[in-house]
């Protein structure tokens, strides 16, 4: 089974490095790498070039922001199952490949998932939240659950059957394609009850209170476009982020 990997990058010179190599140590050897480079101005493609391999290619052209340059991605994605890995993140283990190939193995999977640490910027052992995502019952959308999006992989013609990220979304099209993807399918999806992946604290989501409404507003949008739900579920879904600040 091949698996695509899609990182979209734009000046990430100091955390591309550390992305790419999480990806050619997995041992799940069938993999490619797939790099949008969004035209950066700093050193992002010298330091690709410190740990470019075989597996791995990069396409560097202006693109319309993160999610036009996911879509990029996946449509270059020549693998039978694509997953995201972004710029400033990494896989979790070396193993982490290779136990969703697993996954994907039983009849009529199409989507695998697992559980994400949140880490901080200055030192990436240092775990600030979790993400523990529990097994997907399609009654938990409308209390605000979804899986961690960077942990979610899929087979390539889920996007051929539901389409792509919207791009009218600046920061909440992940969440728009997973309440399209989750409340459409007929498949069970599989939960890994392990971590996947490292994020790095500090996403644009986050970044300042207008960042944090404009996330909340898209939100909402995507709620209530895709038939989920509205305000009621947006609060569940903000209020059940305190959990992951408490210790495992």
């Amino acid at each position: 089974m091949k698996i695509s990997i899609v990182t979209a990058v734009y000046n990430a010179q100091y955390t591309i490095a550390e992305a790419v190599r999480s990806v050619a140590r997995q041992s799940h050897a069938d993999i490619e790498h797939v790099i949008i480079d969004g035209k950066s101005r700093d050193n992002t493609l010298m330091a690709l070039d410190t740990v470019r391999h075989d597996r791995m290619v990069v396409h560097s052209e202006r693109d319309s922001g993160l999610y036009d340059a996911i879509n990029k991605g996946i449509l270059r994605a020549t693998g039978d199952v694509v997953g995201l890995v972004h710029s400033d993140d990494f896989l979790a283990d070396d193993r982490v490949l290779e136990r969703v190939a697993s996954a994907f193995s039983a009849p009529g999977v199409e989507a695998v998932y697992g559980d994400l640490d949140y880490v901080a910027q200055g030192d990436t052992r240092r775990v600030i939240r979790h993400w523990s995502s529990g097994a997907f019952n399609p009654a938990r959308l409308k209390r605000g659950w979804m899986p961690p999006h960077p942990t979610l992989y899929l087979r390539r013609e889920v996007f051929d059957r539901i389409g792509s990220y919207d791009t009218q979304f600046r920061i909440a099209a992940d969440y728009d394609f997973i309440l399209r993807y989750f409340s459409q399918t007929t498949a069970t999806p599989v939960y890994i009850p392990e971590v996947l992946y490292r994020m790095r604290l500090g996403g644009v989501s986050n970044r300042d209170l207008s960042k944090i409404y404009q996330k909340s507003r898209e939100d909402l949008i995507a709620l209530r476009r895709n038939r989920i739900g509205g305000m009621g579920t947006l609060l569940t879904k903000n209020f059940s982020k305190l959990g992951q600040f408490v210790s495992r």
